[in-house]
């Protein structure tokens, strides 16, 4: 016999309109009453995880720096959302920022909350924070992230290759003198870009400068106004930039191009993501070239799998990026 509304409120306590309210995810009730009306109603089987039909798709803040400024977020969510209307599941944007008073109670409610599937869009995620989400009860992916103690599910690029692959590009280019046009806001992708640089550099015999590698703020603009102070200095530059992404790429291109430094007659610069700026900069970026829209796709499949064959075999799929040749660098004769 199917379980009703009505037993879970005489067991708990609350009205039946309270505990619709909410199983419905609707305003006005509490996170403490939700999460014991959700706690009962698994426990009488009114939940289970083959009624699953949302998943949602929460956007982690830490500071905002990367997620806020850039478009390539829209293209990932657009694919993951598509991808979730053609079988079936509705998706939900969520927003958690760390910078919250209630930041780890949102976190419980996350991750306890049977009646819908997440995916993390850890992006600014740090490896110290990764805790809070483990034990979850619901089917639970990380995005753009992945964590070493292989916890997790995780979709992400395969930066550390990708980097490489510029390196190396570079290099059959003539270029030997490389710098590195590093993000302040440390993220995992970042991170794990730069040993693509390092190990590439090293692999060919190339000296890594420190010299020549530059921190630069994660926004356009803020990429602009750093770089536009250390150029002030009147450093000695290197024939060719890897930047960390095309936002940083792009403000620091411009700083260059407004000391009167040719790109790329003077400097090559190479990019990471391929946003649309990108194609309408002049010179035009030469990047790598994330496929955003089947990454969200690919990160879509693997959660609904998860929903439909819930399994403890946990899965690191790691997507494959190529180059894109434009017209910011030149070859070295």
């Amino acid at each position: 016999m199917k379980v009703s509304i009505k037993q879970i409120s005489e067991q708990t306590g609350f009205s039946p309109a309270t505990i619709s309210n909410a199983l419905n995810h609707k305003k006005g009730v509490n996170r403490e009453t939700a999460a014991e009306v959700f706690r009962v109603a698994k426990e009488l089987g009114y939940l289970d995880e083959e009624k699953i039909s949302k998943i949602k798709f929460v956007m982690y803040k830490k500071n905002g720096s990367i997620l806020e400024e850039t478009p390539f977020f829209s293209l990932l969510i657009d694919g993951f959302e598509k991808e979730c209307g053609l079988n079936g599941f509705e998706m939900v944007i969520c927003n958690l920022d760390s910078r919250a008073h209630d930041y780890e109670d949102q976190i419980k409610w996350l991750i306890n909350d049977t009646s819908a599937a997440v995916v993390l869009l850890g992006t600014e995620l740090m490896d110290e924070e990764v805790e809070l989400f483990k034990g979850a009860k619901c089917p639970f992916l990380l995005f753009d992230y992945w964590n070493s103690n292989m916890e997790f599910d995780g979709v992400l690029i395969n930066n550390a290759d990708s980097a490489r692959m510029a390196i190396l590009y570079l290099i059959s280019k003539g270029h030997t003198e490389i710098g590195y046009l590093r993000g302040n806001y440390r993220i995992k992708a970042f991170r794990s870009r730069h040993v693509g640089y390092v190990t590439a550099m090293n692999k060919h015999g190339h000296k890594v400068n420190p010299e020549y590698t530059i921190t630069l703020g994660t926004s356009m603009n803020d990429a602009y106004r750093d770089m536009v102070a250390y150029l002030q200095k009147k450093p000695k530059l290197p024939t060719a930039f890897f930047a960390d992404n095309d936002m940083i790429a792009l403000g620091a291109m411009k700083a260059m191009q407004e000391a009167g430094i040719r790109i790329p007659q003077e400097v090559s610069v190479v990019g990471f993501d391929d946003i649309p700026f990108s194609e309408i900069t002049s010179p035009r970026l030469t990047t790598i070239r994330v496929p955003k829209h089947e990454m969200g796709q690919a990160a879509a499949r693997r959660i609904i799998e998860l929903i439909r064959k819930p399994t403890s075999a946990k899965l690191k799929i790691q997507i494959c990026t190529s180059f894109v040749e434009r017209d910011s660098v030149r070859e070295i004769k």
